[in-house]
């Protein structure tokens, strides 16, 4: 019978987290440009928005492909594209930038 592991110490957790590793968005601060997040590993199908756009709440951005399914990116914020940073046919990885949007 093997001896048990000594405990570990619980990790110590930072004050503030990153808001990118909260969600889909980084934290939005008013005035402040926010970015959209690629919530897993997919291909880009296709790039839907283009900077200059205005876009509103619930508006597709982009739409991800992953193991056959589509996943649109939609916009969880009124605002306008101020840059696309993929093209269709990139890899992305969970927490790439997708799209960064200026609040409206």
């Amino acid at each position: 019978m093997r001896p048990h592991p000594p405990a570990l110490a619980p990790a110590a957790v930072p004050a503030a987290v990153p808001a990118r590793y909260g969600g889909r968005y980084r934290r939005k601060e008013p005035g402040v440009p926010h970015e959209v997040l690629a919530e897993m590993v997919a291909n880009v199908w296709k790039v839907v928005v283009g900077a200059g756009d205005s876009v509103s709440e619930g508006d597709t951005l982009v739409i991800l492909e992953s193991m056959k399914m589509e996943i649109p990116v939609l916009a969880e914020h009124p605002g306008t594209v101020t840059e696309v940073a993929v093209a269709e046919g990139d890899v992305v990885q969970e927490g790439d930038i997708l799209v960064v949007l200026s609040p409206a």
